[in-house]
């Protein structure tokens, strides 16, 4: 778990900001969830025989005996919530959350035990439509970000019908290959074989690649909804590459998956993935409905930023405002008041901790202020303020308070 400080904020609040624009724009609303859930939900809805709820969850039991886990992830906090607040009945939704996800789990670049996602999630619509949206709308967060080095990868896993019948030829294959297995493939073997796709093993690579393969098992609904959504996302401009192999590592999606993935972080190279999972909300008690949604890392997608240059929001203040003198405080309190209530979201960082106007002007400089404003005990008397200019040319001047505030109007 790691601090993201002040220096490396700027970036964050940038990426985090644009996701919110982008889905605000596609017709998202924020839904915030607990951090602490049940573990039961975890285990019902990413499934008991994963990684994550076997060996990655932080649970605990709590003063009443529960056993509660903080959330490894988000789409299982959001189905339960949209349930229990009843709003998935004869409704469709689209929702967005953000914020801190928890998972033991070896640390990399870019993935820590502590680390933040944002996401969105829609639910009350089958068609292919909702699943080309998604897609287009992380595209569009690239190019509103500038990210470059990101490929989307496309699979899908047909109906819970399908991938039984295709489960059962996976089952077979593995088993005439057992002795190649490693400890966890021959553990998910039965439970759950399809994961054994997903395997990380460089040992396994050459088995899992001879596997069958789910495309060419898929029921006829599922193939016309991957070959029109192919088609929609081509008709948009849209570049993609078919991965046969991609499972994603949860139990719940159905159909359509996705990644959007690179090679600038490592072995770890998923940036955004999500799918379909039009079974879990039955699965954690509501009424069917069709749903789909994706993540992604914010620690990743800032590592990969930050390569490119990317510098985020410029926080630094505009203004810095030095004083000395018991009057020339009072003074300067009031007018960097007004000048507040001027300027909604003016960036003034005053002095607060006394020093010659020498030293206070170094730390305008070191703070990347562009002008100094200062109010010694003869502009206290005076009701004037010094204007000083801090980058590029321009002439000091000491001005009217009033005037001083119309002429930074125009230079702000």
């Amino acid at each position: 778990m790691n601090d993201i400080l002040p220096a490396q904020a700027p970036v964050w609040q940038a990426l985090e900001g644009t996701f919110r624009d982008v889905v605000t724009e596609y017709g998202y609303r924020e839904l915030r969830i607990p951090i602490l859930e049940f573990t039961e939900l975890f285990a019902r809805s990413i499934g008991e025989v994963t990684d994550i709820v076997e060996k990655e969850m932080y649970t605990f039991l709590d003063r009443n005996g529960e056993s509660l886990s903080l959330r490894p992830e988000g789409t299982a906090g959001c189905v339960r919530s949209c349930v229990e607040n009843g709003l998935l009945h004869n409704q469709t939704q689209r929702i967005w959350y953000s914020g801190p996800m928890f998972r033991y789990e070896r640390p990399q670049k870019g993935r820590y035990r502590q680390f933040y996602q944002v996401g969105a999630e829609a639910y009350g619509m089958a068609g292919p439509d909702i699943d080309a949206e998604m897609i287009l709308l992380t595209a569009r967060l690239w190019r509103r970000l500038g990210l470059e080095g990101v490929t989307l990868q496309l699979n899908s896993l047909g109906s819970s019908e399908a991938r039984a019948a295709y489960r059962n030829q996976l089952v077979g294959y593995f088993r005439a290959h057992y002795d190649a297995l490693d400890e966890d493939s021959r553990r998910r073997l039965d439970s759950n074989p399809l994961r054994i796709l997903d395997t990380k093993n460089p040992q396994m690579a050459d088995l899992v690649a001879r596997a069958p393969v789910l495309l060419d098992h898929l029921d006829v609904e599922s193939e016309r909804h991957f070959e029109r959504l192919k088609e929609m996302l081509s008709s948009a401009g849209i570049e993609f590459e078919l991965n046969p192999r991609l499972v994603r590592g949860l139990d719940y999606y159905s159909r359509t998956v996705f990644e959007w993935v690179t090679d600038r972080l490592g072995a770890q190279g998923t940036v955004c993935g999500g799918g379909r999972y039009d079974a879990l909300v039955e699965q954690i008690g509501g009424r069917p409905s069709p749903a789909i949604g994706f993540a992604m890392g914010v620690e990743r997608l800032v590592a990969l930023l930050q390569d490119q240059g990317y510098q985020g929001l410029d926080d630094r203040p505009w203004l810095f405002l030095a004083t000395a003198g018991t009057a020339a405080e009072l003074a300067g309190l009031r007018t960097a008041e007004r000048l507040r209530d001027r300027f909604p979201g003016l960036r003034l960082l005053t002095n607060c901790s006394g020093g010659s106007f020498k030293s206070q002007l170094k730390r305008a400089d070191r703070s990347g202020a562009g002008i100094a404003l200062i109010i010694g005990e003869q502009e206290a008397v005076e009701g004037t303020v010094t204007v000083k200019p801090l980058r590029g040319t321009g002439e000091q001047r000491t001005l009217p308070e009033m005037e001083a505030a119309d002429f930074l109007a125009d230079h702000l």
